[in-house]
């Protein structure tokens, strides 16, 4: 691989290899001198890598003293003639070995026929394997180079990187001319394979370097992106040193130096990798995180923890890695695959041309004469969808020039106007975003959303870092946009197309989590700061007030139906009352479904989507309705009895039957269920009488209903424990509870409704699968003397990276005579179980749960009352509750 200019030069006093020389000569066997060499040079470097020496030194240190080692090795076996060669090739043939990397070696034979060297090859490989060393070998004749590497490109690609370890270098220089550019694989052909096997790579990324896990080597900016860099300028330029591309006009000085420390601060982050788990390990996992970030010295400071600083550190490297490895494969591109072709040139104005579908400035001084174009450059393209992207020579003088986006540059009205004008642009204005940021634009002229770059924070829930996830939240705005968007996102892709003004939606986007990181309540100094975005880039008073109320409360409707009992008229007022127009719900409607999306890929799933369309749907009816005219409890009871009974009686079920079930049930009943689920129910209840078995209904959700998840309704006596047996026994179907509505009737029966999903947060449709589930709870259930063993059947798994403090919030829901608990824990199976134990332990009532998986942990709210159907007022009750659980639940 291409050399920096750091000049490596062994460093002798690591190991005495005269020494070992003189050990191994008395030695009996070899292979003890051999294992302890390598173990005590592993441990001098590793020291050496804790005390803060130069990775370089100590990666390429480690495959030089290998080398010295293997040369040995070969010199103790009987080789009958010069015939053959050991090579180091990939990375080991770069000179770059971290302590568990694999030792790639090419025994390579000048002749087909390997008869004589088979003896000797296989007791050197046996005895390689002996020593420990983790090696990975072929054995193959020139003629197998040729021919394995013209079939494969990757073959090729690590034959490209060699030297050699012992043997005649003649046979070496022979293989190199044999895989020539001029023999096999020509730069074009090489480049365009390379190129498309990093898309294949970087597409199993998702395309983003901001990835919650992030492999070292394969992410996009990774190590992989670095060597591809090398390996298509080694096939065209024929060159072993970086410096020579920057010769060659193609990479310079300050792009060398993004280069180098990257490469480095990735080779670090690898080396403490491998050392740490003493095996090749190229995936940075939460609790490596933590450890490295420790190890390198970061500090928790009161806003930022540790392993968030180290990992903006590492996503600051990669986004500048990934953009230089963007420009140079797009410089290839016009060189090596382009550079013969007359490429069609179009002006676009005196400033702008597109040159092969790219864009590309006319005179190299324009944005140091005119900074303004810096901008008008990204308008350009939101008005000419069909321009592919940025020529590699602009893209540099971009990058080269946007140190002039300063104080003066934004309050310039000029650049203000030409800001706006990209936002208002009709097309993918999320695409030009994503651009900006890419170039370092974006960061530059907000520096809110600059300071929001590679900023992590570290729990599974959000699994990106906060710029990404704007950008994603931005793509997924957009997307509604796209005719195939009503499939999946029916509310939100029809009210995008009626929204107003779609640029406020933008800023929206832009602005709703720019306050993280920075102490407080984000959305408070979100708010803050697109009031004073908006104030200086001349915007009404009036969209000021929509777009700074929208960052103010874009958790308001995902925290409120998941959060809150939304079959509760009182609730939709007060979240209606917050809301106060049907401009500012649409608005928040599109923004939570989008935020839900871009936040964690899991966390959309039909249940959500449900609660989301009903909040929305019950909103839009009580501002319709007017704020000064609530509907009456009362008359929504009223109401919804008798549609249901004129349901009901219209496939034959007598008014003395509905009657004699109804009367034992409260008004909460008919203020939870509509009247679909209650001749649903009813319906159940009336054939079922005659038996004395538990009655389990399950409603598999059609596609165009509006639960989004399995309804599973349990009619049975109400007994101490049921709850906790019914959650354990879904838990062993493998079903997680999305929600669930108590009602016991005045005689001791229960009315329990569930919503459940699969292990895929899926609806389950298949029939057969609902039987089982059917007869499972059923058989389940039937006894309630097995409840105790049925709850106690599961053993939480360890959480292996996340310290999720439970926490008991407990308060009173007046309006509704019952205490709302809210409770957030680790996740784990049979939680629902342990806690429904709790509340049996402590003579509590659950009268409707809502419970929402958020990553690593749970936030589910409980309402509940005592036994006797009262709030749960007394303190030291609430105290006990809340020790139980926190005891229970926090181990």
């Amino acid at each position: 691989m291409l050399l920096h200019h750091h000049r490596f030069e062994p460093d002798t006093s690591l190991y005495d290899l005269e020494a070992f020389r003189t050990e191994l000569a008395g030695s009996r066997s070899p292979i003890a001198p051999f294992k302890t060499a390598l173990r005590e040079l592993q441990a001098r470097l590793d020291d050496r890598f804790r005390a803060g020496a130069d990775i370089r030194d100590l990666v390429r240190g480690r495959a030089w003293y290998l080398d010295q080692l293997l040369a040995i090795a070969w010199a103790r076996h009987a080789w009958p003639d010069d015939g053959i060669a050991l090579v180091a090739v990939g990375g080991y043939g770069r000179g770059e070995l971290h302590p568990h990397s694999d030792v790639d070696l090419l025994l390579l034979l000048e002749d087909d026929d390997d008869t004589a060297y088979r003896e000797p090859l296989t007791a050197f490989i046996t005895f390689l394997w002996d020593i420990g060393l983790e090696i990975g070998h072929s054995v193959r004749s020139l003629n197998d180079c040729e021919r394995e590497a013209l079939a494969d490109v990757t073959v090729i690609t690590n034959l490209l990187e060699s030297r050699l370890i012992a043997g005649p270098e003649a046979l070496r220089e022979k293989m190199r001319e044999r895989l020539s550019a001029e023999h096999v694989w020509p730069a074009d052909r090489f480049f365009e394979a390379k190129w498309q096997e990093q898309i294949t790579r970087h597409y199993r990324y998702n395309n983003s370097e901001y990835h919650l896990e992030p492999n070292l080597k394969s992410s996009p900016g990774g190590l992989r992106d670095i060597q591809m860099i090398g390996w298509v300028a080694k096939r065209h330029f024929g060159t072993e040193q970086y410096a020579d591309i920057v010769a060659n006009g193609f990479m310079n000085d300050a792009e060398l130096r993004i280069l180098s420390q990257g490469q480095a601060f990735l080779w670090q982050v690898r080396y403490a990798l491998h050392m740490l788990t003493d095996r090749a390990e190229d995936r940075l996992l939460f609790d490596h995180q933590r450890t490295i970030a420790e190890l390198f010295g970061f500090k928790d400071t009161p806003e930022r923890l540790a392993v968030e600083q180290f990992m903006k550190r590492y996503y600051r490297h990669v986004t500048a890695l990934a953009g230089l490895n963007d420009m140079l494969l797009q410089h290839f591109d016009e060189v090596i695959l382009r550079g013969k072709q007359a490429l069609e040139t179009i002006g676009l104005n005196e400033r702008f041309e597109t040159m092969g579908g790219y864009i590309q400035v006319r005179s190299r001084s324009l944005f140091r004469e005119q900074p303004a174009a810096m901008l008008e450059l990204f308008l350009l393209m939101a008005r000419h969808p069909e321009i592919e992207g940025v020529r590699a020579d602009t893209i540099r003088l971009i990058r080269d020039h946007r140190h002039q986006i300063d104080d003066h540059y934004r309050e310039d009205p000029h650049h203000q106007r030409l800001f706006m004008e990209i936002l208002r642009a009709p097309g993918n204005v999320p695409r030009q975003l994503r651009r900006m940021n890419r170039y370092g634009i974006l960061g530059k002229y907000l520096p809110e959303f600059g300071r929001a770059v590679g900023l992590m924070q570290h729990d599974l829930f959000h699994i990106y870092t906060v710029d990404a996830h704007t950008l994603r939240l931005l793509k997924f705005l957009h997307g509604f946009r796209r005719p195939d968007a009503k499939d999946e996102f029916p509310v939100a892709a029809g009210l995008i197309h009626q929204l107003p003004k779609l640029d406020l939606l933008w800023i929206a986007g832009l602005f709703h989590d720019i306050g993280k990181g920075r102490g407080g309540d984000h959305s408070e100094i979100g708010a803050r700061d697109v009031e004073q975005f908006c104030q200086r880039h001349h915007i009404s008073t009036h969209d000021t007030k929509l777009v700074s109320w929208l960052v103010e409360h874009h958790l308001l409707m995902s925290m409120t139906a998941q959060k809150r009992d939304i079959s509760d008229p009182d609730v939709i007022r007060d979240f209606a009352l917050i809301v106060r127009n049907e401009a500012r719900l649409d608005y928040l409607y599109v923004l939570t479904v989008a935020d839900i999306n871009a936040t964690n890929p899991t966390l959309w799933n039909g249940w959500r989507a449900s609660l989301l369309r009903q909040l929305y749907a019950e909103t839009k009816r009580a501002l319709r309705r007017g704020l000064k005219n609530p509907p009456d409890r009362d008359d929504w009871v009223r109401e919804t009895r008798n549609e249901a009974r004129s349901l009901l009686q219209t496939i034959g079920i007598g008014r003395t039957q509905i009657d004699t079930l109804w009367e034992s049930l409260g008004e909460d009943y008919f203020l939870q269920y509509a009247p679909s689920e209650i001749v649903w129910q009813t319906q159940g209840i009336v054939a079922h009488n005659a038996s004395h078995l538990p009655l389990v209904l399950i409603s598999a959700p059609t596609l165009d209903m509006a639960e989004g998840g399995t309804k599973v309704f349990i009619h049975t006596r109400s007994v101490d424990d049921l709850f906790a047996a019914t959650a354990a026994a879904m838990e062993q179907l493998g079903l997680s509870i999305h929600d669930a509505r108590i009602v016991t009737s005045h005689n001791n029966w229960t009315l329990n409704t569930f919503i459940v999903l699969d292990s895929q947060g899926q609806p389950i449709r298949d029939p057969d699968r609902i039987e089982e589930m059917r007869s499972h709870l059923v058989e389940e259930l039937d006894d309630p003397d097995d409840y105790p063993e049925i709850v106690t059947r599961h053993t939480p798994r360890q959480l292996k990276h996340f310290k999720v403090p439970t926490e008991v919030l407990i308060e009173q829901d007046p309006a509704n005579e019952r205490t709302l608990l809210e409770l957030t824990a680790p996740d784990r199976p049979g939680l629902l179980a342990r806690v429904g134990r709790i509340f049996m332990e402590q003579n509590i009532a659950l009268s409707t749960a809502k419970i929402a998986t958020l990553g690593e942990r749970v936030e589910d709210v409980f309402f509940i009352t005592t036994k006797a159907g009262e709030p749960l007022t007394d303190p030291l009750r609430q105290q006990q509750l809340r020790e139980r659980l926190i005891e229970v639940l926090g181990v």
